[in-house]
């Protein structure tokens, strides 16, 4: 099997060449392999928690922090090593990145190595780029099953705040009635909608364009503006590696700030010590006395997935400054259907095979007899924060699927016997 490179542009067309479907093919896969994580016992499958050791992180004199982060599929195994920048020296607490000369040293730096089953090399990959869109394949998963996504917001102007918006927009489309993009400068922000909006980016789909805001700490209300603009939004995407909470607790804590539910993302912080959204929000979540009930005004709680229950519990500021358990979070792979699941649940309801192959990866259904009350429901409707640290196993998983792509349309460099 020859061993396929792919550099940092190459990732880059084959991400934007993606169509909607391929993305929900990917996103499918990597549910499967976060199901498995969650549920499965070693014997069963090698993509199961036992399979996957803890990542290595390594400070460096300048502040930065070197990942090494090993994992294992079902199909091989993989290795990713990124570096990432000190946020206190070079990010504010309203942007994903500070400004580069040349090349953006802001963002993740690094490689993925990928290996087949037994061991021989199958890919060597660029990091930069499929770091951010395995992230937000992730991130948008629950976001794809929630009723309302008509106001999206979106915190940073980064490669992570541009991944969310493009697939939150590809997933979703004239869903989305109004996007905001909440960053540290206006240029950043601009760009990103640039970016996000050129029709040379999108051969293949075409990118909903909805109502699109910018807002900054530079405007003389932008208090204001950032008050209202996170009470109405239905879908919160906060990208930045902060160090302190993007706005106050009582945003969403208050009464007049309960009065819908949202789906909020927290992919930005890594370290303990980090922080996008106040852990007073977080402990509302997971007050005893609400449990799972849905209503149409969520006045109290709701649910906490995280990618990895272990990981978050060490490394994710939120979780740990909120001083959240374990009993009190759930993992991403133990909502998720198998696609064999979801197919066989069609089936029974005499369904098409046509129709699951655009619907995407289901959450677990509502029991029998289960109404308001079920978390189904309540991931749909009610109150969800979803907090991500990142895994290995959503790189190998992610870089594999893009690897076979990019044989198959003969993207990158392909080195025979080596």
């Amino acid at each position: 099997m020859p061993l396929t490179i792919l550099s940092d542009d190459e990732v880059r067309t084959l991400l934007h060449s993606l169509t909607r479907q391929d993305i929900l093919d990917i996103q499918q896969s990597l549910g499967d392999a976060l199901h498995y994580y969650s549920t499965a016992a070693a014997e069963e499958n090698e993509c199961c928690s036992s399979y996957q050791p803890q990542r290595t992180h390594m400070k460096r004199k300048d502040g930065s922090t070197t990942l090494i982060m090993p994992a294992s599929s079902h199909e091989g195994m993989g290795v990713k090593i990124v570096t990432l920048p000190d946020p206190s020296t070079s990010v504010s607490p309203q942007t994903t990145t500070s400004e580069g000369q040349g090349h953006d040293l802001s963002v993740p730096r690094g490689s993925l190595t990928l290996l087949d089953a037994n061991g021989f090399p199958r890919a060597l990959i660029n990091a930069e780029e499929i770091t951010a869109f395995r992230t937000a394949l992730a991130s948008t998963m629950l976001f794809k099953k929630r009723k309302n996504v008509h106001d999206v917001t979106i915190f940073g102007a980064g490669k992570q705040a541009y991944w969310h918006a493009r697939l939150a927009l590809l997933l979703r489309g004239d869903e989305i009635h109004h996007l905001n993009i909440i960053a540290r400068t206006f240029e950043r922000a601009k760009g990103l909608i640039q970016k996000l909006y050129d029709p040379d980016n999108s051969p293949n789909d075409p990118i909903h364009r909805p109502q699109t805001a910018i807002i900054t700490p530079a405007h003389t209300e932008y208090e204001r503006y950032l008050k209202s603009t996170v009470r109405s939004s239905s879908a919160i995407f906060m990208t930045t590696p902060s160090l302190e909470p993007l706005f106050p607790a009582s945003y969403l804590t208050s009464h007049e700030g309960r009065r819908k539910g949202r789906y909020i993302s927290l992919i930005g912080s890594y370290k303990p010590h980090m922080c996008e959204l106040h852990p007073d929000v977080l402990r509302q979540a997971v007050a005893p006395q609400h449990g799972h009930h849905f209503h149409k005004h969520a006045k109290e709680g709701g649910a906490i997935v995280v990618d990895s229950l272990e990981s978050c519990l060490r490394e994710a500021g939120e979780v740990i400054q909120a001083k959240l358990e374990g009993h009190e979070l759930v993992e991403l792979g133990e909502l998720l259907m198998l696609k064999k699941q979801k197919l066989e649940a069609e089936k029974a309801q005499s369904t098409t095979d046509s129709q699951s192959s655009t619907d995407g990866i289901e959450v677990k259904e509502n029991k029998p007899g289960e109404h308001d009350g079920g978390l189904g429901e309540w991931l749909q409707r009610g109150n969800v924060i979803y907090k991500s640290v990142g895994l290995g196993l959503m790189d190998v998983v992610v870089g594999a699927n893009l690897v076979n792509l990019a044989d198959q349309r003969n993207v990158g460099t392909r080195v025979e016997n080596f």
